[in-house]
This record gives structure tokens, C-alpha cells and sequence, in this order.
């Protein structure tokens, strides 16, 4: 698997940055159908797309360690 992550969602470019997760889970505890770890606790998508634009930036600000970041359509960073 990459070391980065992007997916469009909702007009938001949501990125993982695996090198920088550790395995916290903020972020699976707030969108559990958009987030999950792996096998080696390190966020991975799930399902993004079946929550919403302010849950999904709810739960990429949720990252203690800065692994999420949220661009808008206009590439301006909105998380972190």
C-alpha cells in the first residue's frame, strides 16, 4: 500500500498520510464507515462517500498526529 492516500469525496480531496499514523482511531470512532485501521493500525478508507462533508471533517480534525488533511475544490487546506 502507498505511504499516501487521496480520494475525492464530497468536493473535498481527503488525503492519509500513513507514515504519520499511529494508530490512535479518533478518526474511526468519529466516521466508522468512512475510516478503519489495518491490520497494522494505520488508517485506510473504508467507505468515505456514505457519510457527510461535515462528519468527514469532523473526523480527519480529529487526527492527534495530523495523518488527515482536507483540501476543498480550490486546493485551499481547510484540515489541518
Amino acid at each position: 500500500m502507498a505511504d499516501v492516500e487521496e480520494r475525492q469525496v464530497h468536493g473535498l480531496k481527503i488525503r492519509i498520510d500513513r507514515t504519520l499514523c499511529v494508530g490512535f482511531g479518533e478518526c474511526v470512532e468519529a466516521a466508522p464507515e468512512a475510516f478503519r485501521l489495518d491490520g497494522q493500525d494505520v488508517v485506510e478508507f473504508a467507505a468515505p462517500e456514505r457519510v457527510s462533508r461535515e462528519e468527514l471533517l469532523r473526523a480527519c480534525q480529529a487526527c492527534p498526529v495530523d495523518a488527515l488533511s482536507v483540501l476543498d475544490s480550490e486546493g485551499r487546506q481547510l484540515v489541518p
